[in-house]
């Protein structure tokens, strides 16, 4: 099967059939000698799309694209082999626009009587249900794929179902004993018709190809994924920061992905917004550090394009691409047989359904708050072994059943720590504790917004004041904890029957209430402080948050004076024996209503760094152009300072 390789492009080509002439224009020479050029080394091309139209010569001679005249994919294949690049093939599943329009009954159909995906008068696709015969079609035309050509991979996309209602999920529900009239027995059913694709699809790929890569894309990894992961070879993260998926999106998930045991790669694209932008460019700066972060978390690296009808390639695109993957191949010998080095694990809300969006607020929170201070961390779930954090974070949302409450106090006992906060730690009807955090539950708080004061080791670099808690917290009495800070009441909530000038009511005085609570190694937040962070960004929040993380992790593995904005990821290279630090300083901006981006690169200067290790490196040097740096060791810390940081530097500590 071999790796994956780095440098790929993911390249759409979904092209209505309406566009009478197609591929017109390709070169098979000029096509593999451009991505050559660019440095590119594997490029996923398209066998069906979403418009249903086929791209090679097959039997299903309907649904081939009118317009093209030859074996479009046997060409991009064969010339790009010749050049050893790799040729993944795509394959659209749940949306197929012809088959959708001559076969409305294999259509979803949702709760509501519509059929699934776009109306008749709007300009989108059908959804087609993973239970209807149109599966059939879909196992016969990738079996075609698999006998006609050399496959390296594949790639199925749009892989969903919804709470589908047709004839063929209704009967299968009740077939299973199943009520089609319950919510949770329609989702249950819709991830039992997924798996059960997945599998047989698997099952037929290696009947033919026993090496090929294969993966199945929903456009987000997740603990949903882990679930059914025996049936795909790899991961690949789309995640295409401008084009819905956010700056936040790529580095939460490849946090959780790194630790499923299988090779990752991160997915943007070349476009300015999102799939098929015609036109429209990604700044080289925002490129650049979408796919160097990629690789600071180990994984590979793709960039999403879309070919033009005619199959010509543009130029400029590759040329933006080009300059970008000529880095990453520099940089790859540090970047491969990766392992991150981490001390703190945060618990994914999507592990007990209780995220809130693709991007969970709570998790966003924490992710903020952790890479703004430095912090190596995973994002965790309850199959993974949390023995190996200092710190298992829960935020805000993640309640107990018996068996995560054990693995936790397990945990504990073990001498780990916790942080919760809000109704983390719980119980699922939230009705008390299922961990000693020093406290009892009592329900919600009577006032919202209060105000927080914290007291000793807590109130470290905060002036001495009561601070506004803008979200409704928890009420909790202590009982065995002890209190990190007080709880401030306001003179009474804003109502139309009493309020006070324009935004909530000032503080009135102390209530016996504590805010936040220290027992033994487990820390509680009243207030759901992660999911605070990120929708108010009030700096004490977050130092908040870093003073309980001094009590519970006092050796962080990074001490340094870099600026919130850099992001720093340390790994190890166990074949080389070598310590990796990746330094990043791009800044995200909104410069329009609609679209994050990064256009400048600021540099940074005389950046010092201390990485906790075990012991004293030989050598420390600056990767890929060789600079060595001086160093010192001293309290298990390596000390060293950068010169200079321009947009991404990789420091190698070799033993």
């Amino acid at each position: 099967m071999g790796k994956l390789r780095f440098r790929q492009v993911h390249l759409d080509f979904h092209t209505s059939e309406k566009i009478v002439e197609i591929g017109h224009g390709f070169d098979a020479e000029e096509f593999a000698r451009t991505l050559e050029a660019a440095h590119v080394d594997s490029i996923t091309c398209f066998a069906r799309c979403h418009h249903g139209m086929i791209y090679y010569d097959t039997k299903f001679t309907e649904a081939r694209h009118p317009g093209l005249k030859f074996d479009l994919l046997r060409a991009q294949i064969e010339a790009c082999h010749k050049r050893n690049i790799k040729v993944p093939i795509y394959i659209s599943v749940g949306l197929d626009e012809y088959m959708a329009m001559r076969h409305p009954e294999w259509r979803e159909l949702t709760v509501e009587g519509k059929l699934g995906g776009a109306p008749p008068l709007v300009a989108g696709w059908r959804k087609l249900c993973f239970n209807s015969p149109y599966i059939d079609y879909v196992m016969e035309q990738t079996k075609e794929v698999l006998e006609l050509f050399e496959v390296d991979g594949l790639f199925f996309d749009i892989i969903s179902q919804g709470q589908c209602l047709c004839k063929y999920c209704m009967d299968g529900m009740l077939e299973a004993g199943l009520d089609p009239e319950n919510a949770s027995d329609r989702a249950k059913y819709a991830r039992q018709v997924l798996d059960n694709f997945q599998r047989k699809m698997t099952a037929l790929i290696r009947q033919y190809n026993k090496e090929c890569t294969i993966f199945y894309n929903a456009g987000h990894v997740s603990p949903r994924t882990a679930d059914i992961l025996d049936t795909y070879t790899h991961l690949e993260l789309e995640s295409l920061p401008s084009g819905g998926w956010g700056y936040e999106h790529f580095p939460i998930t490849v946090r959780y992905a790194k630790n499923l045991g299988v090779e990752y790669l991160g997915m943007t694209g070349k476009f300015h917004k999102s799939w098929a932008d015609f036109g429209a460019f990604k700044n080289e700066a925002a490129l650049q550090f979408e796919c160097f972060n990629a690789l600071a978390h180990g994984a590979k690296c793709s960039i999403g394009d879309q070919l033009h009808p005619s199959g010509k390639l543009d130029p400029v695109t590759y040329d933006l691409i080009g300059s970008v993957y000529k880095e990453v191949a520099a940089k790859e010998p540090w970047c491969d047989d990766v392992t991150a080095v981490t001390e703190i694990g945060v618990f994914t809300p999507e592990a007990i359904g209780a995220a809130d969006a693709r991007v969970d607020t709570a998790l966003a929170g924490a992710y903020r708050i952790l890479v703004e201070s430095h912090y190596q961390f995973d994002v965790v779930d309850q199959r993974m072994d949390f023995s190996k954090y200092k710190v298992i974070i829960l935020p805000d949302k993640i309640t107990l059943d018996d068996s995560l409450r054990q693995k936790l106090s397990e945990y504990v006992a073990g001498g780990g720590a916790l942080l919760l906060s809000y109704h983390s730690g719980l119980d699922r009807g939230l009705t008390q504790f299922l961990l000693d955090v020093g406290a009892t539950y009592q329900g919600e708080a009577p006032y919202s917004p209060d105000y927080l004061r914290p007291v000793g080791e807590l109130a470290r670099d905060i002036p001495d004041t009561e601070y506004v808690m803008y979200d409704q917290g928890t009420a909790v009495e202590l009982t065995s904890g002890q209190g990190l800070a007080e709880l401030w009441q306001p003179y009474f909530n804003r109502t139309y029957r009493h309020f006070c000038s324009h935004r909530h009511t000032p503080v009135e005085k102390k209530m016996p209430n504590p805010a936040i609570i220290k027992k033994d190694r487990i820390i509680y937040f009243a207030h759901p402080i992660f999911s605070m962070y990120k929708n108010h960004g009030a700096r004490v929040y977050k130092q908040l948050v870093q003073n309980a993380l001094r009590l519970l992790c006092p050796e962080p593995l990074i001490k340094t004076n870099a600026p919130t904005t850099a992001h720093i990821s340390l790994n190890w290279q166990e074949k080389e024996s070598r310590h990796v630090v990746h330094l990043l300083h791009y800044i995200p901006e909104r410069r329009s209503n609609q679209v994050d981006t990064i256009e400048d690169i600021i540099p940074l200067y005389d950046v010092e760094v201390a990485i906790k290790t075990e012991k004293q490196p030989q050598r420390i040097y600056l990767a890929p152009e060789g600079k060595v740096l001086d160093f010192k060791y001293a309290d298990g810390y390596v000390e060293l300072t950068i010169p200079k940081i321009y947009g991404h530097a990789m420091v190698v500590l070799e033993y």
